[in-house]
């Protein structure tokens, strides 16, 4: 088996194709529409794990309720300060501001990170790491 995508709904597809492609650097691998819907299939490259944008024609007004189940997509940074600048230049907000974590992997190992927390345009979790 290979795991191949996460899918959201999303309330407005051209916000949302913004915040994931110009701010997070994905890039539209595909699209294709359904009788009640489109599907945008974001990701690195064509191999790579991909997140499902689905656009129905039918949203509901105030947008989709997002549940307790799911936690969040995350993303590595090359350079947090850069990011955080992008961040605010597009007029995003940070959920939780970069702060600096230490976790240990299952060797032992300390892995020194820098975490921020931002939502998408429907309010879905976005991590954002820099490991040290």
């Amino acid at each position: 088996m290979k795991y191949l995508h996460s899918m959201i709904r999303v309330k407005n597809i051209e916000e949302s194709l913004k915040f994931y492609t110009e701010l997070l650097g994905l890039k539209i691998i595909s699209k294709s529409s359904l009788e009640d819907c489109d599907l945008y299939y974001l990701g690195e490259n064509e191999n790579s794990c991909q997140i499902e944008l689905t656009y129905n024609y039918q949203t509901p007004e105030d947008g989709y309720k997002n549940g307790n189940a799911f936690g969040h997509f995350a993303f590595k940074t090359e350079n947090m300060k850069e990011t955080v600048e992008k961040i605010q230049k597009m007029g995003y907000y940070f959920l939780y501001e970069p702060y600096e974590a230490d976790l240990k992997d299952e060797s032992g190992r300390i892995q020194h990170l820098c975490i921020a927390f931002i939502k998408d345009p429907d309010g879905n979790e976005i991590e954002i790491i820099q490991k040290r």
